[in-house]
């Protein structure tokens, strides 16, 4: 209408000014000639009337035309919106409905509609009270058997808006999109983690049937879900899933675990495997990669257990078998060899363990030092030497000359480091758990000798790791490392005492995660001159740090009728260290297998973890952010207090027991 107002606005426009010229010029001639004044006004006025009828009549023909095309395009829009192919309906915001075109009538009639339409209305009615027009409707939703897509505009009528609606059925799309997305590939890797050590003590007679048992059983898991195993060498397959089957493994467990321990060649032996799947990448070789990396962390983990990466996250599952103690030494040679080549090459040489030090992460800095003076390089030991748990030795540290200047603080180590400095990470191989990250991301080469199961978090720029989880602590690798390298480094005292302390306390004094090769190192250091006596008051409580560990233990709690909880509720910068004695006395208690105890350290609330065996301490901790071993782990919690971790505790313990079903 506009559009058609304008158009006689110019048409008027247009004989205005021709009439103003003809007037200019009758007024010139009649200048010129006075005898033309009077036909002039004559014929001007002849003009004028002619002017005025032909305008008025113009307009009239305009207006029916226009008033013909209006009612054609009414006609036809109403036509348009009854017929369209796509329900369709006009609506205000206060749920009165307008208009409902055939197709909506057809498609919703034998559906109640308007409670979906209820439920539309009001949340764009919602959008507009809180200010989040979007103008244009793009939802999706679903109305039976059918997914729908909603596509419309809404404008605003007197106090309320009113809404226009198309409904376009995108069933088919989502179904085809789910299809898809189904069909998606996962590609995993499978290892028998305990391969060699067993089929070396089974007679030649047994092992084709064995591993053809194996293979079977493999074989008939993946069937189950209609997946495909390859076998690419003697203890590794490949295998396919689809996307849509995973779930259901997961829901499973991977019970393919059990399956396969369940197939023991003796009393003494069972197979274990490492299973890694990956959705991760964008072609089936980058998933296959990062399945490659998965697998990788499920091995420093001790095997025995699978898990799935996706969407940049890992999953485990299983994982509460004890580590298989490997006898062979070569990997200890063949690592002591390329530590030595990797000191050679470097100018300066940083150790530095975990936050919140013990006395497994100082031995085998001391160890590592050694070895580093014997082949005529500098070596200091980043620390901040600040709590109880390293008190005593620290002392006697200092008060021998020949480590005067070993401990360098953080903030001075990141100041003296260069391109060329070598840093050593022992007893750990978590990136956000070393005692100075800022110094870890400004290394350019690193050694990594660890006994913790690998985290996801792990340390993958290392230049070099020794990483064996059957370990009893990081001072027994350090120990080999020293017996196997080049020309034996001799150590002295003090640095064997701390190696050996090392053990003691990681392994309880001798009682949990030893093996042949923990007895063969603490004999060696037997050797190397070990004051035992002197290594025991290191060990040592003051009788109030003792009175402290006999009130946890008496407000311990049981669950399961054999795990303990318990709670420090003191602030003490020692928390840590006093959590960890008391979770390691619990479990000297009859019929306790498991202890945790939670204490405030600084803003974080921290937790250590104890078990026997029986219960795998390190899957629990582990949901909390922390890691560690079957036996032995501990984390640390931040946004939370001592009793709110207390209760995320239990529920983790709560889900670990029901996995187990």
């Amino acid at each position: 209408m506009n559009h058609n107002k304008k158009i006689l606005q110019k048409i008027v426009s247009k004989t205005k000014i021709y009439l103003a010229i003809i007037a200019i010029l009758l007024i010139v001639i009649c200048v010129y000639n006075p005898f033309f004044i009077v036909p002039s006004i004559i014929v001007y006025g002849l003009l004028l009337a002619y002017a005025y009828w032909t305008n008025n009549k113009r307009q009239e023909e305009l207006t029916e035309h226009i008033n013909n095309l209006t009612f054609s395009v009414d006609k036809v829009a109403k036509i348009a919106l009854v017929n369209s192919p796509f329900p369709l309906v006009i609506a205000e915001t206060n749920g009165n409905l307008i208009f409902r075109n055939t197709k909506f009538n057809q498609e919703f009639a034998n559906i109640d509609i308007n409670n979906y339409l209820a439920k539309i209305l009001n949340d764009v009615k919602l959008e507009i009270k809180n200010n989040d027009r979007k103008e244009k409707i793009r939802d999706e939703i679903k109305i039976d058997k059918k997914t729908y897509k909603l596509y419309g505009d809404y404008m605003p009528l007197r106090d309320e808006y009113i809404i226009t609606i198309y409904f376009i059925d995108d069933t088919k799309l989502v179904e085809l999109e789910s299809l898809f997305d189904n069909k998606d590939m996962y590609i995993g890797i499978i290892m028998i983690d305990n391969y060699e050590e067993i089929i070396q003590r089974i007679p030649d007679s047994e092992k084709p049937q064995l591993m053809a048992e194996i293979e079977k059983r493999l074989y008939n898991w993946a069937s189950e879900y209609n997946g495909l195993i390859l076998k690419s060498e003697r203890e590794s397959f490949v295998c396919i899933f689809e996307k849509q089957y995973i779930k259901e493994i997961e829901d499973k467990k991977f019970d393919i675990l059990d399956v396969i321990k369940d197939l023991q060649p003796s009393d003494k032996m069972q197979f274990t495997l490492s299973i890694a799947i990956s959705n991760e990448g964008n072609s089936n070789l980058e998933k296959y990669k990062t399945a490659q990396a998965a697998l990788d962390i499920v091995l420093g983990r001790g095997g025995d257990q699978a898990v799935i990466h996706e969407e940049d996250k890992y999953t485990f599952f299983g994982g509460r078998t004890q580590e298989l103690e490997k006898r062979t030494k070569v990997k200890a040679r063949i690592i002591a060899h390329a530590l030595e080549g990797l000191i050679n090459e470097s100018s300066k040489i940083l150790i530095m363990g975990h936050s919140n030090s013990d006395m497994d992460c100082i031995g085998a800095s001391m160890g590592i030092y050694r070895l580093t003076k014997h082949l005529n390089k500098s070596a200091q030991i980043v620390l901040n030497p600040k709590g109880e748990n390293l008190k005593a030795f620290l002392s006697e540290l200092s008060s021998d000359k020949e480590y005067e200047n070993i401990i360098i603080e953080p903030e001075k180590a990141v100041e003296e480091m260069d391109d060329d400095t070598l840093l050593v990470v022992v007893d750990t191989n978590k990136k956000n758990y070393v005692e100075s990250p800022e110094v870890l991301s400004k290394a350019k080469k690193i050694f990594v000798v660890d006994h913790h199961r690998r985290s996801p978090d792990y340390i993958e720029t290392a230049t070099l790791t020794f990483h064996e989880v059957y370990a009893s602590s990081a001072s027994e690798l350090v120990t080999e490392l020293i017996e196997y390298a080049n020309s034996e480094p001799e150590l002295t005292n003090l640095e064997a005492e701390a190696l050996y302390s090392g053990i003691m306390m990681d392994t309880k004094n001798f009682t949990f995660k030893t093996g042949v090769r923990t007895f063969e190192a603490a004999a060696y250091l037997r050797k190397c001159g070990v004051d035992i006596i002197k290594v025991k008051k290191w060990f040592q409580s003051d009788l109030e740090t003792y009175n402290k560990i006999s009130n946890i233990i008496g407000k311990a709690e049981l669950v399961y009728d054999s795990i303990a909880i318990s709670i420090y509720e003191d602030e003490d910068k020692d928390s840590n260290v006093i959590c960890a004695k008391a979770a390691d006395e619990l479990l000297t208690i009859s019929n306790i297998t498991a202890s945790f105890v939670i204490g405030k350290s600084g803003d974080k609330v921290c937790i250590s973890g104890r078990s026997i065996g029986d219960i795998n301490v390190q899957v629990i901790l582990e949901k909390l952010g922390g890691g560690g071993h079957i036996t032995l782990a501990g984390a640390q919690v931040e946004g939370m207090d001592i009793y709110e971790v207390k209760q995320e505790l239990i529920n983790r313990i709560n889900e670990y027991f029901s996995e187990q079903i």
